[in-house]
């Protein structure tokens, strides 16, 4: 009970951690206060759900609520159009004592742009004393929908026929450029706006001002009115400018207070929010207003300002996520140290921030329905990310915080006057040299075990020069050997030793597997066989080894990737009885595999469906870490990753037979442990599935801003920096745990990341195929394979090979857009670059496949000539 206590304790004091890290992230900034009226504002009364592209257009009587809420705020408003409604403004401006710079909107169509001409005339020519100036067209140079030539007509057509000030509005430097456009004109409406030029906020007003002034002195004679200025509120960086809600409130009263000292004529872009500009201007577009699009006003013009005035309810909603983490996670663990626990705390705390801060990007932004779909996609692909960190992290804090588990098992030695029961041992083969087969049957002879019989299984072997001599070395071995051959055998491997099981000795209890090329150690079976004295033993697992892992580097970075598994994750899922069984080193009790069915044929992975069956028929097993015997290590990178790729399918296979009952449990006895360590096993290759699908869409995103880098855009940081942090977090967990484990030197574990990150594309395939297809062949790993490895390799890895090329030319193709030379940018250049990781795991595998003497120094442990 006191145990419990600390621990709860201890985590809710992390919980409160957390929650005072939310608080100093979100610490207001001090900006200076604004006090007064504004001179005018940028004005568009369009609404959430209006949209002028698609003729969507505001009412007058909402018109008229927008005019009356900017009253007492503002001086001036300043228009854009006078269609569709606009030309009531300055009618309903008088009503609120609001004074108009009347716009008139000109485009590449003639008859609209005519219309809009006309219509400003006639209004301005009606008796409205309010409308101070007009405008001719809105960056219609800018855009390059006319010609300055082509403008000035438009112009002098106004000016002929209104009494009041004529200009039109354009950024500054248009101006700068086209002089003659100024003689035109009887003032300079000019636009500053830095955050599109890529200026850092806390350079912005100064940068404005600056402008402003090289405009006085190119047009001494010409009055200059800054008919837009702002700053957005959120939205894509631009270079070296980022939007926030603190960076709009700290530029909008700078400015304002900057202003008002030098009697400037202003128009702040803009009144509210216009989510519909997300189209024409990318996500900042719609973020410039003072008023969001439910005209509630984004911030206050005094006192300090918050980037997420909410924030305490995110950071509350962050603290209940972690606590159910925790407690979903955590508390089933009951063999954990504190220390694992506030590990496991930490991590749990900072996933559930992680998730609330996206959440909180996406709740604070304008969605359409398309929009939401593609934010709830990247929240459940975030979600993954994080059950994956979780799940290993939890790996983490069992492996290195884990009392002394009661499920230890070593090697037994049997009273003297135990009967140890009869063992039918088979070994399967196809194709396999025979001379490799005939050093495992001899290792075989050298059992030290009473009562045993052997079975070799050759199954359709098409040439007999390679089955025949290892039939004469069974007859020669004497009747404890006896050899089948097998021709158009259905099956494959499970066919064979289903068929073996049929010849199996009537009298023999114990079934024994092992693979064609394992030597196998003479005390492996009177060692681990007094297991099955306890009756609801089911099966006795010893792990995978290797005896060839020295002769080069290639090998032994496939051993200690190996080792991984069977000294770290078996050993942990042996704790809650969940281990994977696997078809060579096992041992099966013969009544509990007729019991449930024999090997499934199926499968191409029989053997970890068998023991999923065994387990859900309540049968308990046995995991000894011990090695009793070691095989041949794939000789070349095709085989290597062919082997994998059997593997994840035929746990694919598994997972499709057998889901209902590993997620709901329904019509089985396996326990809630056994069911999570099998999804946990499982999670990191789906992880990889889902690697390959973003890999894809980051690909085709960065071919979208390639193209068009002016409007094309990034993920938000959020999502980003969680996959650079998870990839770092895995090289860690495995340099962490193997230090911890396996007992090899940095550079053996490096070595096995390298090796598991190569198998990324192979293990995504196979999930796929997995998942959509069924009835692959199952696939031999070659034994003794030395024939051209570059060349197969090369074949093998092809589709690695063109994303490796395509990611890191997608990096570099980035790193050259200016544009983008921000810190979201160099974000997304690091995001290509990790997704690389792995395919070019795989050209460096290859690479070391093809030299043999690559890193023997320093991933093999120096031996005598003897032992080579």
């Amino acid at each position: 009970m006191k145990r419990i206590t600390i621990s709860i304790i201890t985590l809710a004091l992390i919980v409160m951690a957390n929650f005072f890290f939310w608080a100093y992230v979100n610490q207001p900034d001090e900006v200076q206060s604004w006090e007064g009226l504004m001179m005018g504002v940028a004005f568009n009364p369009a609404r959430r759900d209006d949209n002028p592209q698609k003729n969507n257009f505001p009412t007058e009587a909402e018109i008229d609520q927008d005019l009356k809420l900017l009253s007492g705020k503002v001086h001036a408003v300043r228009t854009y159009s006078v269609l569709n409604g606009f030309d009531k403004i300055p009618a309903l401006a008088a009503k609120h004592n609001l004074n108009v710079t009347l716009g008139a909107w000109v485009t590449l169509d003639p008859n609209i742009a005519q219309q809009e001409v006309d219509t400003l005339i006639k209004i301005s020519r009606e008796d409205h004393p309010n409308i101070v100036r007009t405008i001719v067209g809105n960056e219609t140079i800018t855009r390059n929908e006319l010609t300055v030539d082509e403008l000035i007509p438009y112009i002098r057509h106004v000016k002929k026929n209104t009494w009041r000030p004529v200009s039109t509005s354009e950024t500054w430097d248009i101006w700068l450029k086209h002089p003659e456009l100024a003689e035109e004109v009887d003032f300079i409406a000019a636009h500053f706006l830095p955050y599109w030029e890529g200026v850092p906020a806390d350079e912005a007003v100064d940068y404005v001002f600056d402008r402003y002034n090289e405009l006085k002195e190119a047009f001494p004679d010409k009055p200059i009115i800054i008919t837009e200025t702002g700053w957005p509120s959120a939205g894509q960086p631009q270079r070296k400018a980022e939007a926030s809600l603190a960076s709009q409130a700290k530029f909008i009263r700078d400015f304002l207070n900057r202003a008002k000292e030098d009697k400037l004529i202003y128009y702040v872009i803009e009144a509210f929010d216009q989510p519909w500009k997300q189209v024409l201007e990318g996500s900042a577009g719609a973020y410039w207003g003072l008023f969001n699009a439910e005209r509630k006003p984004k911030f206050k013009m005094y006192g300090d300002v918050l980037d997420l005035p909410n924030w305490k309810n995110w950071a509350l909603g962050a603290a209940v996520f972690s606590m159910v983490l925790m407690t979903i996670f955590l508390f089933t663990s009951s063999k954990m140290d504190l220390s694992g626990k506030i590990f496991f705390g930490i991590i749990a705390n900072l996933s559930a921030s992680t998730i609330a801060w996206t959440a909180s990007i996406g709740a604070s932004q304008y969605q359409t329905t398309m929009s939401s779909i593609l934010w709830g996609l990247l929240l459940a692909m975030q979600l993954m990310a994080v059950i994956v960190l979780l799940v290993e992290s939890l790996e983490i804090s069992e492996v290195l915080w884990n009392r002394k588990g009661k499920r230890s098992f070593k090697a037994l030695s049997a009273p003297d006057d135990f009967v140890y029961p009869k063992v039918s041992l088979h070994v399967p083969i196809h194709n396999e040299p025979p001379d490799m087969v005939k050093k495992t049957l001899a290792a075989l002879v050298e059992l030290d075990y009473p009562n045993l019989e052997v079975l070799v299984m050759d199954n359709n072997t098409d040439d007999p020069a390679v089955w025949q001599p290892v039939e004469e070395e069974c007859k020669r071995l004497g009747e404890k050997f006896r050899f089948f051959h097998l021709e158009n055998w259905p099956g494959y491997k499970a066919g064979a030793i289903n068929h073996a099981l049929e010849q199996t000795a009537k009298d023999a209890e114990i079934i024994a597997v092992i693979d064609s090329d394992y030597l196998v150690d003479p005390k492996w079976l009177k060692s681990l066989v007094p297991y099955f004295e306890k009756e609801d033993v089911g099966f006795v697992q010893a792990p995978q080894d290797y005896w060839d892992w020295k002769e080069n580097g290639f090998k032994a970075f496939c051993h200690w990737e190996y080792a991984g598994f069977f000294k770290i994750g078996m050993v942990q899922r042996n704790e809650s009885n969940a281990i994977i069984q696997h078809g060579t080193m096992t041992l099966i009790r013969k009544s509990a595999l007729e019991e449930v069915g024999k090997w499934g044929e199926w499968c191409i992975c029989e053997d970890s469906e068998l023991g999923l069956r065994l387990y859900r028929a309540g049968y308990d097993s046995v995991y000894v870490k011990d090695s009793f015997g070691q095989g041949v290590t794939p000789d070349t990178l095709s085989g290597y990753t062919t082997q994998r790729h059997r593997w994840v399918y035929g746990a694919m296979q598994i997972l499709k037979r057998h889901w209902k009952a590993l997620l709901l449990g329904s019509g089985t006895d396996l326990t809630p442990s056994q069911r999570y360590y099998f999804f946990a096993g499982w999670l990191p290759w789906f992880s990889d599935a889902l690697s390959l699908l973003f890999t894809f869409a980051s690909l085709i995103l960065t071919a979208q801003i390639l193209i068009d880098p002016i409007h094309g855009e990034l993920p938000v940081n959020a999502f980003i920096l969680p996959t650079i942090g998870l990839f770092g977090f895995k090289i860690m967990r495995t340099v962490w745990l193997y230090q911890a484990r396996v007992g090899c030197s940095l550079f053996q574990t490096m070595g096995a990341a390298i090796a598991g990150l190569a198998l990324t594309h192979t293990v995504a395939k196979a999930v796929w195929q997995g998942l959509f297809t069924s009835g692959r062949p199952f696939l031999r790993t070659p034994k003794f394979e030395k024939d051209k490895p570059f060349l197969a390799g090369l074949i093998i890895i092809w589709q690695e090979l063109v994303f490796l090329i395509l990611l890191w030319s997608a990096a570099y193709a980035m790193m050259s857009l200016e544009h983008f030379n921000n810190l979201n940018g160099k974000l997304w250049v690091g995001v290509l670059l990790v997704q690389s990781m792995p395919y070019a795991a795989s050209l460096f595998l290859l690479l070391v496949n093809v030299s043999p003497n690559f890193g023997l120094s320093v991933l093999v442990p120096k031996v005598s000539v003897k032992e080579k």
